[in-house]
């Protein structure tokens, strides 16, 4: 089944360390798909919290549809999360117990259906984030020599 991606959160892979990751259901009203069809949405702020044996996405951005009426959604509502009762309460224990964080990596359509990829991730430090930065220069100096050698 093919997947369009909508939004990438570069940032949560930046700053955190990504342990696992986990692929949730979005409960959505129907301006913020036509919205999300757009690519109109910011989630590099947004974060998860498990509050009421649910799972909710907060501070993510989805602007209102443009040509919307009235009922057009409020952009940072709290979005519900549609995950397993079993997997809520396994991120519960982790979350609680380890210390880690949950963050919305990456939105896209499956199919028919907009999912969430949610990470579990643990804050990186900033000598962690200057060895990324190096990897990165690095892994960048390679492909430029390579694809000299090749021309």
């Amino acid at each position: 089944m093919p997947c369009m991606e909508i939004a990438v959160n570069r940032k949560a892979r930046f700053n955190y360390e990504i342990l696992e990751d986990v692929e949730a259901g979005i409960a959505l009203q129907g301006t913020e798909v036509k919205s999300l069809r757009q690519k109109k949405v910011n989630i590099s702020d947004g974060y998860v919290v498990i509050r009421n044996n649910g799972v909710e996405l907060i501070n993510c951005r989805i602007e209102p549809y443009e040509q919307g009426n009235i009922m057009n959604h409020d952009p940072l509502r709290p979005r519900r999360l549609l995950l397993k009762q079993k997997e809520i309460d396994r991120l519960r224990g982790k979350t609680k117990e380890r210390g880690y964080a949950l963050l919305p990596l990456k939105i896209y359509f499956k199919g028919r259906y907009v999912k969430v990829l949610i990470g579990l991730g643990k804050g990186k430090k900033s000598h962690d984030k200057r060895q990324t930065i190096r990897e990165k220069d690095i892994r960048r100096d390679t492909e430029r020599e390579m694809k000299q050698f090749r021309s």
